[in-house]
């Protein structure tokens, strides 16, 4: 082995050993000013949460971590379960301390939000299953497109329709940028449906249906009413700058146009 060979080695370990010093170094320096003090464990913020989060959902963005009694923040929260059924009310930032504070539960959230019915519209609830209101994720103050698919009897004579004469499927969406101003669970999730404690598993959606107000005139009830009465009806999620334009009535005989 030649001396270039050994320097090299002998370099790589000088490093290494400063390497673990320094976290040696660093770790002493922690215990030594928590040393003689009381502490106590709080979870902290890891990565931004968005205001409106769910509390079920901030697994993988906190953690836990030991402070000394006298800086943990007033309402300092141990165990997401003790913000069971609550939302974010802020943003919350890396570092910060979890607080119930900055928590409410859904209802509270929305009126926090000031989400109230504009002069001369009324509000209607309908209920709809996860996967047609955005997997659950529908919150009030979102704008949505209305779609409305019917099962109905096409009684068109006209030779060309003659592929329509009988039992017909429909889709169309027939709103857009409907206001909704509440959102509710009709069913909570079980218990014992967690999620993974890494937080690399899959959201889990609600297990039961959702109960969606929207405010709206009376043509628009109307039509919502009578579309969840005697068919069905699912949501997309609308923002100013969505493009509403291209919707036309779709049946088996044209699904697959251009």
């Amino acid at each position: 082995m030649n001396r270039t060979v050994i320097g090299v080695i002998a370099a790589v370990v000088l490093a290494s050993v400063g390497t673990l010093m320094l976290v040696l170094y660093v770790q002493g320096a922690e215990a030594r000013a928590l040393a003689g003090q009381e502490t106590v464990e709080v979870l902290v913020v890891t990565e931004p949460v968005a205001r409106g989060t769910a509390a079920e959902d901030l697994a993988r963005a906190v953690s836990t971590e030991m402070v000394p009694a006298k800086v943990r923040a007033d309402g300092g929260i141990t165990d997401l379960d003790e913000l069971d059924g609550q939302w974010t009310s802020v943003d919350l930032l890396p570092g910060e301390q979890l607080v119930a504070a900055r928590f409410l539960s859904a209802q509270d959230l929305a009126d926090d939000r000031g989400i109230d019915v504009p002069e001369g519209l009324q509000e209607v609830t309908v209920s709809l299953d996860p996967q047609r209101v955005l997997g659950g994720q529908l919150r009030p103050g979102h704008t949505v497109g209305v779609f409305a698919s019917f099962t109905m009897v096409d009684e068109a004579d006209d030779e060309d329709d003659a592929a329509l004469t009988g039992t017909t499927a429909t889709t169309k969406k027939i709103l857009d940028q409907v206001l909704v101003t509440n959102v509710q669970l009709e069913q909570l999730r079980p218990p014992t449906e967690e999620v993974d404690e890494d937080g690399t598993g899959p959201e889990l959606a609600p297990t039961g249906n959702l109960l969606v107000t929207f405010a709206v005139d009376v043509d628009r009830a109307e039509r919502i009413v009578f579309t969840a009465e005697h068919g069905t009806i699912w949501l997309s999620n609308q923002g100013e700058g969505t493009d509403e334009s291209g919707s036309r009535l779709r049946v088996p005989r044209n699904i697959y146009d251009d």
